[in-house]
């Protein structure tokens, strides 16, 4: 930041005078034609008949017009100069200097937040174009004034020496089949309790799981799909055996009587049974 304050200091140095400089020099140009017009006027003032006062009278005013725009773009000149303000000192120069380097102070101050630097990186920065070329991150930064820096950074590995965190692939194959059977809160519900995390180790939640679905395309899961399937909940199937609901659930584990519902469902209905009144499907 320290340099970026410096070349600050010396631009509002430089732009001291050049917005006056600029204007005065397009004035200036327009003085150089506005006299060559003036000039052009009178010659063909000198070069016509006098007896012909017809054109002798238009010619003539031509050439006061154009006398009349000389006389108007020196007296702007004038007051540009008149307005223009007296070069900096050595001490004022200097000042700036100073405050350039404070960019640098303000930077580093204990004080300053993350809001404070995010304020002056918007009022230092144009822009930052980033592009990537495997596991490098090349950015340029565009500062106000036009400078520019290059950066380089390694995009960090995770421990599968993957550049994005991956799910485990079970918990995507449960995530598929509970999808299946329970809304998107449920499903978030289970997966906390399981200990199962995101890519970036966070906890689910029903926003993150509907995300997770789309990603991997597994469809949502819909009210009364169970018995399209010919699904019963486990508590239905430990009425039609005639045993009690863990019963039914050890020989669901057991493949005595029940099939097709995964090992991990059967472990919810466990630990989940009677928790929020949700029924899975068991059969």
């Amino acid at each position: 930041m320290k340099p970026l304050g410096i070349d600050a200091a010396v631009k509002a140095i430089e732009a001291q005078t050049s917005e006056t400089t600029t204007a005065q020099r397009q004035l200036e140009l327009s003085l150089q034609q506005a006299r060559y017009e003036a000039a052009h006027a009178r010659r063909q003032y000198d070069a016509v008949d006098p007896d012909n006062r017809l054109v002798a009278g238009e010619l003539e005013r031509r050439w006061n017009d154009a006398l009349q725009a000389v006389n108007r773009i020196e007296g702007e000149i004038a007051a540009i100069i008149a307005r223009r303000p007296p070069p900096l000192g050595e001490q004022e120069q200097q000042q700036l200097m100073r405050l350039g380097v404070d960019l640098e102070r303000a930077w580093t101050h204990p004080a300053a937040t993350a809001a404070t630097r995010k304020r002056i990186l918007r009022t230092a920065l144009n822009e930052i174009v980033v592009r990537r070329e495997g596991a490098i991150i090349h950015a340029v930064l565009h500062w106000q004034g036009g400078s520019h820096t290059a950066l380089q950074v390694k995009q960090r590995l995770n421990a599968a020496g993957r550049h994005n965190p991956r799910v485990p692939e079970d918990t995507i194959s449960l995530v598929r089949e509970l999808a299946r059977l329970m809304p998107d809160r449920q499903i978030a519900r289970l997966l906390n309790r399981s200990g199962k995390t995101t890519g970036h180790g966070n906890g689910w939640t029903e926003q993150r799981v509907r995300g997770f679905r789309k990603h991997h395309d597994i469809a949502t899961y819909r009210d009364g799909e169970w018995a399209e399937r010919g699904e019963i909940t486990l508590d239905a199937a430990a009425e039609i055996i005639g045993v009690c609901k863990m019963t039914a659930l050890r020989m669901l584990r057991r493949g005595d009587v029940i099939s097709g519902v995964s090992s991990s469902i059967a472990q919810e209905e466990a630990i989940n049974d009677g928790e929020d009144g949700a029924q899975h499907p068991a059969v």
